[in-house]
């Protein structure tokens, strides 16, 4: 969309604050192309155990039509594909295909690319992605336990503490691109430590930390670990992935998670996105950003501009 075209939506937000003119870049979404291409977790069967449960819905093709097919009446300006796990034997095939994509379709506008931080082909993919344009971040899911089985040492390998895969981490300084962080929030204080000692790297928090217990006591500890982690300034919060397997998405459901996300990043730091067509197993897109518009209704016209379009263009650079 024309640059001229998207800063008029703003300004006519801005005058009017009106949802229904509010511009939004999906700050994380995935496409793939099923008949051609591998993703093993969407191609292979038996299917693998999945957060949301029973995921075969999404095991199809979703490209930028599909998307806008489902995104209502939304003003969806630009979107950021976030890897979703090509084949491992390709590291940079993905980025390939999505800058082909990018341009006979005009999407997505930015990508977060696949790595293996503790691969022996590390540098060389990170070569690679820092000459394709589209690539502004990489995402490697580091190694992670269940709540009931996590310990203040943990550092297996794989994890954000293991020797091998922090080498690879500090590549990414002078590779000029960010680091998308998905782990579940009792892993959080890694994550500080890699913030504290890589503060030139910027991370951007997937899934709003993975809030899924929603227990009175989860809550608070989660909140604490959101706190904890945004005293760094080079972290960033996207608040998305917020669903719950058998569990209706609601605003009154997941409100209270958006705003205590938003209370410990602040507004110039968090970021809404849709994680789509994963989350479509749990809500439809257009009901998605209806939700987000009406959670953060009370705040400014100019926090609500950044949460749903400004502060991805800067961190994206889009």
């Amino acid at each position: 969309m024309m640059r001229e075209h998207i800063e008029a939506l703003r300004q006519r937000f801005l005058n009017s604050g009106d949802d229904a003119d509010l511009p939004i870049v999906d700050a994380h979404h995935h496409f793939w192309d099923l008949q051609r291409n591998y993703h093993p977790w969407l191609r292979d069967v038996p299917r693998i155990p999945f957060r949301y449960g029973d995921y075969e819905s999404i095991c199809r093709d979703f490209l930028p039509d599909d998307y806008f097919a489902r995104a209502g009446s939304h003003r969806i300006v630009k979107t950021v594909m976030m890897e979703g796990e090509w084949d491992p034997r390709d590291p940079t095939g993905e980025a390939h295909w999505a800058t082909a994509l990018h341009r006979r379709a005009g999407l997505p506008s930015a990508m977060a690319a696949q790595i293996w931080l503790d691969r022996e082909d590390v540098a060389d993919v990170l070569a690679v992605y820092r000459d394709m344009p589209l690539v502004r971040s990489v995402r490697h899911k580091p190694a992670s336990v269940p709540r009931a089985a996590h310990r203040p040492d943990f550092s297996a390998p794989g994890s954000m503490r293991c020797e091998r895969w922090r080498r690879g981490y500090a590549l990414l300084d002078a590779s000029g691109l960010m680091f998308e962080l998905q782990a579940p929030w009792w892993h959080f204080e890694e994550a500080a430590e890699l913030a504290r000692d890589f503060p030139r790297t910027t991370i951007i928090v997937n899934h709003t930390g993975l809030p899924s217990d929603r227990s009175d006591e989860a809550l608070a500890a989660w909140r604490s670990a959101l706190d904890a982690l945004a005293r760094h300034p080079n972290v960033w919060l996207k608040i998305s992935g917020i669903g719950e397997p058998g569990v209706t998405w609601s605003v009154a459901r997941n409100g209270p998670v958006v705003r205590d996300a938003i209370a410990s990043f602040g507004a110039a730091r968090c970021l809404f996105a849709s994680n789509f067509p994963v989350d479509s197993l749990v809500v439809t897109l257009d009901d998605l950003f209806s939700g987000f518009k009406a959670m953060v209704a009370a705040r400014t016209r100019e926090e609500r501009l950044a949460l749903f379009h400004d502060n991805a263009c800067t961190l994206y650079r889009i």
